[in-house]
């Protein structure tokens, strides 16, 4: 072949993505589940019908490195509630945001809630996921264990939501009445993180919900990451000055998890960037299947 015909051939073929290996296929109760691997980079996949969605991808040869911006964002409650000794956290997925609260607080009560067996089975056997004796999963339904918490007088110091069907939260943890639930097992002074997205249709409905509920929150966003967080609990948030200083105490400890501490402060916020005209999500308006993105 002429040389200079098979140059650009190989250089393409050098430029295409290599096409990952799927290394597990199941279909539980609640979706399509996959875990696909593309070189030492391992993802557990929800397939849904809008598509592929991954919920969690490690590392193999870093597993302790956290590789998407929204886990990662997930520990800026931290700045609010240092150290944490018990910790809820609703959704499993591959199990990398409890195992680094595990690393990171080994003391800590961590209760893990995960709707689906298949996704515990998963997590454990293709991302290293490992129970401890003081990090439990607990397959449930988050709005019941939430309820029976509730009823038993449980509290946390560090509550997590995200739960996601691949496509969205479920509707019934997007509703005032579940907040509500979740703010009664909040201890005093301690912090709720959520997962959302930054572009979701329900964007504006969510923000007035958490807002009718805890008055006030963080509104963290990154540039890299189509994912919000909001931080909040109950009382007056600390001024967003106070966090630095907290970072700069904490950044050393997560450096080895790729958390990026010291930037967080300047990225959050309290400014209203929602319709606040919207109507509140409830156990009764709820429409999630017909608003989000």
């Amino acid at each position: 072949m002429n040389p200079r015909i098979l140059a650009p051939m190989l250089l393409l073929a050098l430029a295409a993505p290599v096409a990952a290996d799927v290394i597990h296929e199941e279909r539980s109760l609640y979706r399509d589940i996959t875990v696909e691997q593309n070189g030492p980079r391992r993802c557990l996949i929800f397939n849904v019908h809008r598509g592929d969605r991954n919920q969690t991808c490690i590392d193999l040869n870093e597993p302790e490195r956290l590789v998407f911006s929204y886990t990662r964002m997930s520990f800026a409650g931290l700045l609010l509630t240092p150290e944490p000794e018990s910790i809820l956290i609703a959704g499993l997925g591959g199990g990398s945001i409890p195992m680094t609260f595990g690393d990171l607080f080994p003391e800590a009560r961590i209760d893990v809630i995960e709707i689906d067996p298949a996704v515990v089975s998963v997590a454990r056997e293709f991302f290293l996921f490992e129970e401890s004796e003081n990090m439990r999963v607990h397959v449930n339904d988050a709005r019941v264990f939430i309820k029976r918490a509730v009823l038993a007088g449980r509290q946390y110091d560090y509550i997590m939501l995200d739960a996601f069907t691949g496509d969205y939260i479920p509707e019934h943890l997007l509703t005032r009445e579940f907040l509500e639930e979740v703010k009664q097992i909040l201890s005093p002074g301690g912090v709720l993180v959520a997962n959302t997205f930054s572009t979701s249709r329900l964007y504006d409905h969510e923000s007035v919900t958490y807002q009718r509920v805890w008055n006030e929150f963080y509104n963290f966003k990154l540039p890299t990451s189509g994912n919000r967080i909001i931080i909040t609990r109950s009382g007056a948030l600390p001024p967003r000055g106070d966090l630095g200083g907290v970072a700069r105490r904490l950044a050393e400890r997560l450096d080895p998890y790729g958390v990026p501490l010291l930037e967080y402060p300047a990225r959050m916020s309290t400014r209203v960037d929602w319709d606040m005209s919207r109507r509140v999500l409830t156990d009764q308006y709820s429409p999630g299947n017909l608003l989000r993105d």
